[in-house]
């Protein structure tokens, strides 16, 4: 292929980091997908979308510190704690069959469909750091750091109901600081995947100068767009992503 062959890439990076940005979960579960269908590799795909979920993680965390809207001493205990999951989770790419990838991203998604159309629903508390529920945080964030890196899709889909629902931050300040947190777990299964040979940088490179431009307007756009129809939309999207990705891994051989 030549490299304008490619070069599709840029606006697939830009549209899912406008929706990664303003959901707060990084954009790989639109790119991952896509890749996966034009033939991709599972740690090909995995391991190209975790550069761009680093690049929209730094451009919507620059506009929301702006915003005031982190809470930093929530953001770097999870992300410190995903960081070995994502070392683990690059292992297992390189293990995992093509049609497991599928079928386990497959769920993964159904599960990230749910977290979106509920999101409305989820209700802050007060914070709260207790020791229960930071027993419940180390263990939330391993796991999210391994689908971080397995899946290339950063891990805001456990972070963000983790941080609204068991800790207790509105979702106004959840998303932005899952974003926060992505800049640590994509950052760090980016340079593991690099260590073992994964990555195209030059489709790496197309979807991340894609993905920084989304995340900016993605930011800004979070404080005026009505929520509700994107919601929907990304909803019924991720849902039938899921059910082709299932349906292809059952007709193939594990």
């Amino acid at each position: 292929m030549a490299l304008f062959d490619y070069l599709w890439l840029l606006p697939l990076g830009f549209i899912a980091g406008i929706i990664g940005s303003m959901i707060g979960l990084g954009g790989g579960f639109v790119v991952v997908p896509v890749l996966t269908f034009f033939g991709f590799s599972p740690t090909l795909a995995a391991s190209n979308s975790l550069f761009a979920a680093f690049s929209n993680a730094v451009a919507s965390t620059a506009s929301y510190a702006k915003q005031k809207r982190i809470v930093y001493s929530i953001g770097i205990k999870l992300a410190l704690l995903s960081i070995p999951g994502t070392i683990l989770g690059v292992y297992i790419s390189d293990e995992i069959s093509s049609s497991l990838f599928k079928l386990l991203f497959g769920i993964v998604l159904i599960g990230s469909s749910g977290y979106i159309y509920a999101r409305r629903k989820m209700e802050s508390k007060e914070c709260n750091l207790s020791k229960q529920i930071m027993v419940l945080a180390v263990g939330a964030s391993f796991f999210a750091g391994i689908i971080s890196s397995l899946f290339g899709i950063g891990g805001g889909t456990v972070f963000v109901p983790l941080m609204v629902v068991a800790i207790g931050l509105s979702m106004k300040l959840a998303a932005p600081t899952s974003q926060f947190i992505l800049l640590f777990a994509a950052a760090s299964g980016m340079i593991m995947h690099s260590i073992l040979g994964h990555p195209d940088y030059y489709q790496a490179a197309l979807l991340s100068a894609g993905a920084f431009a989304g995340g900016i307007l993605g930011s800004r756009l979070s404080l005026r767009v009505e929520e509700g129809r994107l919601r929907i939309l990304v909803t019924i999207v991720l849902i039938i992503t899921a059910i082709k990705l299932i349906i292809d891994a059952v007709g193939a051989p594990f």
